[in-house]
């Protein structure tokens, strides 16, 4: 009787017990599969850093090297990673209040790139007009090195603040108005036909049409500019002087510390890393992935 009475639970049990298994399955790959493409994404990188870190080290250690190692670097220039923010009066700072420095002026002088690139950008793509008259201009300026700006920048504002802004300006404001101008000369035929179904015209064509859909050419020119922005203020504050990373990076070669310049290096690198990645960011929530196309 006790065996009759026990054997309809048995199969109950199993299927509880294979339905939580399941459960379990379910859950724990639902958790592993965030981290396997976590995985996927920064292994190689670091795995490829490692190597190319091992391989310096090798090279970099011999009797005839002129170049310090990884290990000699971090000896070196420990405090300079750790402290990036300390001041100790005048050109005497920390690499994070240089960076600082520098982003402010690439934010004033990208800022008044993207307002005047887009705008400018906008007219001569919509004006056949504008576009004959200013074009031929463009393409000569745009091919004037940004440097060869920077002596006529300082004899016309008499600092140097102003005259690296203006240097960034000029830089980034060649792809943004290229850029904007063939978003706008490319808006699609069949916009145009609704554009006229809806009776639009004058700045409701322009906010509800032409803007969206050159959207991600301007993107594209902000990208572009913002990443040359980053390549020429380097190169400015080195002959401007002053606090900037530039700056630090020429003040540590004339000091013969080739374990800060390594340092400054990689911070360079990951400062435009990151403004190019927030940018895109920018114009992926902007124009909802299209940008990316």
């Amino acid at each position: 009787m006790n065996a009759l009475a026990s054997s309809p639970t048995e199969p109950v049990s199993a299927v509880c017990t294979t339905g939580l298994a399941a459960r379990l399955s379910r859950l724990v790959s639902a958790l592993c599969e965030p981290a396997k493409r976590a995985l996927e994404v920064v292994l190689p990188p670091l795995v490829l850093l490692a190597l190319l870190a091992g391989i310096w080290e090798w090279a970099a250690s011999g009797p005839a090297a002129t170049l310090p190692p990884p290990s000699m670097v971090w000896e070196n220039s420990r405090e300079l990673i750790f402290r990036p923010f300390y001041d100790r009066g005048g050109l005497d700072k920390g690499l994070g209040l240089h960076l600082l420095a520098s982003l402010e002026r690439i934010a004033l002088g990208f800022t008044m790139a993207a307002a005047i690139g887009v705008a400018v950008g906008m007219l001569i793509g919509s004006s056949r007009l504008a576009l004959r008259a200013l074009d031929p201009l463009f393409q000569v300026l745009r091919t004037v090195p940004p440097l060869a700006w920077l002596p006529l920048s300082l004899a016309a504002f008499r600092e140097a603040q102003p005259s690296a802004i203006f240097v960034i300006f000029v830089t980034a404001v060649w792809p943004i108005v290229i850029n904007t101008a063939v978003g706008v000369r490319n808006v699609p035929r069949d916009y145009h036909n609704v554009a006229r179904v809806l009776r639009l015209s004058g700045p409701a064509w322009f906010l509800r049409i032409v803007v969206p859909a050159a959207a991600p050419y301007i993107f594209t020119g902000l990208r572009i500019g913002v990443g040359l922005s980053w390549l020429a203020i380097v190169a400015a504050e080195m002959l401007i002087g002053g606090v900037g990373i530039g700056f630090f990076v020429w003040d540590a070669w004339n000091s013969s510390n080739l374990s800060d310049i390594v340092v400054a290096l990689v911070y360079i690198g990951l400062v435009g890393f990151l403004l190019d990645r927030l940018t895109a960011l920018v114009g992926r929530a902007v124009t909802r992935g299209t940008s990316e196309q």
